[in-house]
């Protein structure tokens, strides 16, 4: 039998928006910790907690955020912004302090580190979706991951990883499309797809009213174009590839990468 919860929990899930406008209320500090708390019960490797999460509420903070994140209003305008690390930092001073040399200043390590702090990112939107909060999760976090360092004071070992602006609600947007579940779920191997199954999986998207338009504004002749050529280039994603693991570099994760 299903349980009241685990049915609100899938209501939740299938009605889940991003939110970018907030009402005044603000984000109780009891309510956050409980969640922020709650959250860390989710999956994490080595039972180890690889991550820390940085609590902005400051007008003058989120300030300075803000142009990290393109300036995006809802930085600003949201009550509290979260930042979300990987963070091998904690657990190496820990292990330095019980007697026991420490060996994550690699890439796996932060891989691994990046994973828990993603499980435990959307464990804790799940959450903030059951108590009406609403959330957008920014991209841009590792886009300029070193300015965020320099203005969160993140030490060696702590990398940023995901950003949540949080707040109460003060929209109702519209649910954003998603891709039929036979479009990437694939039994026993993988199976590549072919030019009838693109078709298939992408068609019903591309003739949305919503992509129509974002074809017609971006003067273009196909929705992939807008994405490859406008929103997410080759360039931009080579230079910001370089600004990443540069800064991996100088936040310790690379120290004997030999590439």
């Amino acid at each position: 039998m299903l349980t009241y919860s685990y049915l609100c929990s899938m209501k939740n899930l299938l009605t889940r928006r991003t939110i970018r406008q907030y009402s005044l209320r603000d984000v109780a500090p009891e309510l956050l910790n409980r969640l922020l708390t709650e959250a860390s019960r989710t999956q994490t490797i080595g039972n180890l907690q690889l991550y820390s999460v940085v609590v902005t509420r400051r007008s003058d903070m989120k300030q300075r955020l803000a142009p990290v994140h393109f300036n995006q209003p809802m930085v600003i305008q949201a009550p509290v912004v979260l930042t979300i690390c990987a963070d091998f930092n904690r657990t190496s001073t820990w292990a330095r302090c019980r007697k026991a040399e420490p060996g994550y200043d690699n890439f796996l390590s932060f891989i691994n580190a990046a994973t828990d702090a993603l499980l435990y990112t959307q464990t804790l939107c799940n959450l903030m979706d059951e108590e009406g909060l609403g959330y957008c999760f920014l991209g841009t976090t590792v886009y300029q991951p070193q300015q965020i360092i320099d203005i969160l004071e993140l030490p060696k070992l702590v990398m940023p990883v995901a950003t949540l602006t949080v707040g109460w609600p003060d929209e109702q947007p519209a649910l954003s499309d998603r891709l039929p579940m036979e479009s990437f779920v694939h039994e026993e191997t993988y199976t590549d797809y072919l030019a009838k199954d693109i078709d298939t999986y992408y068609n019903p998207k591309e003739q949305l009213d919503e992509n129509l338009n974002f074809v017609r504004i971006n003067h273009k002749e196909t929705l992939a174009q807008v994405f490859t050529d406008i929103r997410y280039t080759r360039h931009d994603n080579e230079a910001m590839s370089a600004t990443l693991l540069d800064t991996l570099r100088r936040q310790g994760f690379l120290e004997y990468c030999r590439y």
